[in-house]
């Protein structure tokens, strides 16, 4: 088998490019599918019977995207190898009813999505991206990539004690952003600018479902740029290195024993209930169908299965040099330490002993260092799609991940290697 190929630096780069082109879920996926159309993969639909020819696939619902590549010759028993990941962040959403305002302001009505740092939002230009629904039944994307809008914080002269008693925000009073000035709040007014700013005729958008993004473009960071700050990096961040890493694999044909999959789903951040989600059947029936779409039977999907294994790939928090006292004392994970195992016993992340086996030999295959993490036991422990999805497939699932800081914030932090230090484990671990 020829040595796949290393990913470095421009790894990175083209990390940085993806995040700034990748706004919303729905932007995201169609970002990785094309950059797998590129490497040969081609669009399935749901609604069409699938064939059982070899080569890359993939399926687009929504925020969501499955990508598979069967190699020549594969016997319907072919277990999988799934790098999974989800598209959504933090952020505020546009409400059914956005045009709002008053006392000579016009405001855009927003709810808040899945746990972000509200303080990270504020005194911030974004702008608004999402997905419009039309009425002739399609959709179109659309980005407002300037400074738009703006959630104004209280001068202090007006909060005295906000330095010393901490800010307090209410979600509805004080997340609500401005942009624009008037008395004259009419319904429609935003939906009719992203009508003419997507050139659609008035009146052609029955739906949508937009989010506010901010519009500073990522950036390396220190002195030796060896820090990378920027948007959506949870969970931004493995769904590019899974998407490189497929697509590098898949490149190598025939040699595979294991089929290859990129499975990203949306809804992670409010709990992954949704068809788009990783608590949705969308994942088993595209791994069903391909098994089946190859001449396998039921016994061939549960024996392809009970082989699978997927790697949940999400960020972890790396040690807080603030706030070191948070973090379990004999587990400091680092930037640019290589990516993270994480473990939790009581199953809030889905690794064992054998998941941990698997992903050591995949980054010691790929001479990529790792650490462990495990939450302090006086904090909380977060959770992922790896539990899920070893618990609705009945699949061997380990989670891990990139270590960075600012989880949640706005505007997020990681080191510059780590981000190809992942891709080329994954690429280890897909090649099995």
């Amino acid at each position: 088998m020829s040595e796949p190929p290393r990913f470095d630096r421009g790894h990175t780069d083209d990390l940085m490019s993806f995040l700034a082109a990748s706004p919303t879920p729905y932007h995201a996926v169609a970002n990785a599918a094309g950059r797998l159309e590129k490497a040969g993969f081609r669009q399935v639909a749901e609604t069409d019977a699938w064939d059982g020819t070899a080569g890359g696939k993939y399926v687009l619902r929504g925020g969501a995207i499955i990508a598979w590549y069967v190699p020549e010759g594969a016997p319907a028993h072919t277990p999988f190898r799934i790098v999974g990941a989800h598209t959504d962040s933090p952020t505020l959403r546009v409400k059914p009813r956005p045009d709002s305002g008053g006392h000579g302001w016009r405001q855009v009505a927003v709810e808040i999505y899945g746990g972000p740092l509200l303080n990270s939002w504020l005194d911030r230009d974004l702008g608004l991206a999402g997905r419009l629904s039309l009425r002739d039944g399609s959709s179109r994307l659309v980005d407002v990539d300037r400074p738009l809008l703006r959630v104004p914080q209280l001068a202090i002269h007006l909060d005295r004690a906000v330095n010393s008693d901490g800010l307090k925000l209410d979600k509805q009073r004080h997340m609500q952003p401005v942009w624009g000035m008037g008395d004259d709040v009419r319904d429609g007014d935003l939906i009719a600018f992203l009508e003419e700013t997507a050139g659609l005729a008035s009146g052609e958008v029955m739906g949508w479902d937009l989010s506010v993004h901010p519009v500073e473009p990522p950036a390396y960071l220190g002195r030796d740029r060896e820090l990378v700050a920027g948007p959506r990096m949870d969970n931004l961040l493995s769904v590019h290195s899974g998407t490189a890493a497929l697509a590098a694999v898949a490149g190598r044909g025939s040699d595979l024993s294991f089929i290859p999959v990129l499975a990203a789903f949306d809804h992670e951040e409010n709990g992954s209930q949704s068809d788009t989600g990783a608590d949705g059947p969308l994942l088993g029936g595209v791994l069903e169908r391909s098994v089946f779409a190859r001449g396998g039977s039921y016994e061939d999907r549960a024996r392809a299965f009970a082989a699978t294994v997927c790697l949940s790939s999400d960020t972890g928090h790396a040690v807080h040099p603030n706030y070191a006292e948070r973090h379990d004392p004999t587990h400091h994970p680092r930037v640019d330490g290589g990516p993270i195992l994480k473990v939790n016993v009581n199953n809030r992340y889905a690794t064992d002993g054998s998941g941990r086996a698997v992903f050591a030999a995949a980054c010691e295959k790929a001479s990529v260092p790792f650490q462990s993490f495990v939450s302090n036991n006086a904090m909380p422990c977060g959770t992922t799609i790896g539990p899920i999805t070893a618990a609705r497939h009945g699949i061997r699932t380990v989670d891990i991940g990139v270590a960075i800081l600012s989880m949640h914030s706005a505007r997020e932090l990681c080191g510059a290697k780590d981000p190809y230090l992942l891709a080329n484990a994954l690429v280890a671990f897909l090649e099995g």
